[in-house]
């Protein structure tokens, strides 16, 4: 139990700016096994996205509630992965070659495709997610629930469609320089199941009262399958921006998907 509890505090600290005990090992292991509760920190985010929307949606209002909960979102993550969404749209924006692409996303500087891309995420993220809450409505079950499992569903799908590309593609830098290097290495049956099973549980509940909602994982699974398909053909595999950037498109995707279900339901 304590080996798994510094596995998962290891995931925390990697993917979170969540403060952690001092006295847990750094262990490259470690964070190749942390891919499991990758999905799991999604669960984190959401809560805490949930509670803050919940508190400015009491103080304030909806809207304004929805803006803060995307704020408590990156700064629980330090923007971790819009920072690879930025990246990468730089990168295969401004680059036409593997070595190109790969020399660009390396750049800490952000370029016009990064800060374009950003801002246009950022605001399909509040329109998308401001218009889902406006439309959830599941009967049978208390609408606060209802916010709750949508908020850590999004974070933990789209997490899940992320890691996912670890267990059926190659990394793509053949250095050690991306932040993504050490969960590039290997992984078990553990980390598989462990990440299906923490990506897939919210939705399955919000599902187990209106089933339709099982369908959102058609849209999702498909955009996965497309990027995947583009990273491989530009740059032989993904790099930890990649997976970042698949994060980010993904959780817009699923609130899209959400909306279009909700005209059908």
């Amino acid at each position: 139990m304590k080996k798994e509890r510094d596995i998962f505090l290891t995931a925390v600290m990697f993917y979170t700016r969540i403060p952690c005990p001092k006295n847990i090992d750094h262990n490259p292991e470690y964070l190749n096994k942390a891919s499991r509760y990758f999905p799991l920190i999604g669960w984190i985010v959401g809560t805490a996205a949930f509670g803050v929307y919940c508190l400015f949606n009491y103080l304030i209002g909806s809207e304004i509630a929805v803006l803060f909960s995307m704020v408590a979102s990156i700064l629980v993550t330090g923007a971790f992965h819009e920072d690879g969404f930025a990246d990468v749209c730089d990168g295969f924006g401004g680059g036409w070659t593997k070595d190109k692409i790969l020399k660009i996303m390396k750049d800490s500087a952000i370029g016009a495709y990064g800060a374009i891309g950003v801002v246009l995420l950022l605001l399909m993220k509040f329109l998308s997610t401001n218009v889902l809450l406006g439309k959830a409505n599941v009967s049978g079950i208390n609408l606060y629930l209802v916010y709750f499992l949508i908020f850590v569903s999004a974070h933990a799908l789209s997490r899940l469609a992320a890691v996912s590309i670890v267990f059926t593609h190659e990394y793509s830098r053949e250095d050690a320089t991306s932040k993504s290097k050490p969960i590039a290495k290997s992984y078990t049956w553990r980390e598989v199941i462990g990440a299906f099973f923490f990506g897939l549980l919210p939705l399955l509940l919000l599902s187990y009262f209106q089933w339709q909602m099982i369908l959102v994982l058609v849209p999702m699974f498909l955009m996965r399958v497309y990027l995947a398909r583009y990273f491989q053909k530009w740059i032989d595999g993904y790099t930890g921006d990649c997976l970042g950037a698949t994060q980010q498109v993904c959780e817009v995707v699923f609130y899209l998907s959400f909306i279009a279900l909700w005209k059908f339901i």
